[in-house]
């Protein structure tokens, strides 16, 4: 009998992988604030390397990441906490280039997963972004009128751009 009951053998590569990771890993101890100051909302894309992409290490930012990379509650949330517990002094707001959420409206995606799914998806709201600079100029804003957000904290607006890896200020 296995160790571990709800082990069912489909993340078997991924743990080997852990371990092989875990043999070099060197971050034990770390302090968990942003070192270099930095917070970054982004988006899921796995063709964004956050860090990579601003020449910081494990360690110098704090990264919430979700479809779109908008500004949602929850990203303000973790950027209150950043700013006032984490040393963020820098907030980046950035989407990318060729972003599935700008592809659909709400009504479509809405439907496109339910589809998929099998089950009604009317419910659910997705963030799609139908204007990305818009959108991004409205993140900014958010983040920059948050009565707990300082003025002492610098906020930007940037695209990323998934072909070129460069990044563009755009507010």
């Amino acid at each position: 009998m296995s160790e571990n009951p709800t082990a069912t053998g489909e993340f078997d590569d991924l743990l080997e992988a852990n371990r092989t990771f875990a043999q070099t890993f060197d971050l034990g101890g770390f302090d968990g604030v942003a070192h270099a100051g930095i917070a970054i909302v982004t988006c899921m894309d796995s063709r964004i390397a956050p860090l990579g992409m601003l020449g910081l290490s494990p360690g110098d930012a704090k990264i919430f990441r979700n479809p779109g990379g908008r500004v949602t509650s929850a990203a303000l949330e973790a950027l209150v906490l950043g700013v006032h517990l984490l040393n963020v002094q820098r907030i980046l707001v950035v989407p990318h280039t060729r972003c599935a959420m700008t592809k659909y409206s709400e009504v479509e995606l809405r439907e496109v997963i339910g589809e998929k799914a099998g089950t009604d998806a009317s419910w659910v709201g997705f963030h799609v972004v139908p204007d990305q600079e818009a959108a991004l100029k409205a993140d900014v804003m958010a983040v920059r009128s948050h009565p707990l957000i300082p003025d002492t904290v610098a906020v930007g607006g940037f695209l990323y751009d998934v072909d070129s890896g460069l990044l563009e200020q755009r507010i």
